[in-house]
């Protein structure tokens, strides 16, 4: 069994920071804890937008505090993101997150993160198999 703290987790380097500030990740659970997804509770900071294309994940995220919403690229639908809202990302959907009021959303990915991963310019993480922190 494995039991973490949110509070203290922030602590350690499972807090994880996006470059140009718009949010922040807590990863709760990883791949290497053994499970098939990773598990993290995410900020998405008040007048942000960031750009996400999970090419390689599927991730279903819901929203436990603020407000924001989602713009599918594909086809410019937007959807509004409140408390006690779930969007599932089953199509590997490019899309844009946008946050009102900062956004407090429980993620679960998988295959699971390793924890070093960097978006990339397109908005997406590597595969798993060669997630070493080098673009491919």
């Amino acid at each position: 069994m494995i039991v973490r703290n949110l509070d203290d987790a922030r602590k350690t380097d499972r807090l994880v920071k996006a470059e140009n500030g718009n949010w922040d990740s807590t990863r709760l659970s990883l791949a290497d804890d053994g499970g098939n997804c990773s598990f993290h509770i995410t900020r998405i900071y008040e007048g942000t937008e960031t750009h996400i294309h999970y090419k390689h994940h599927f991730e279903a995220v819901f929203c436990i505090e603020g407000e924001g919403e989602v713009e599918t690229l594909a086809d410019g639908k937007i959807w509004p993101i409140k408390p006690g809202d779930i969007y599932i990302l089953d199509q590997h959907d490019e899309h844009l997150l946008r946050a009102s009021k900062t956004m407090h959303l429980a993620c679960v990915f998988t295959p699971g993160l390793t924890g070093n991963e960097v978006h990339r310019e397109d908005g997406s993480y590597a595969p798993a198999e060669a997630d070493d922190k080098k673009p491919i």
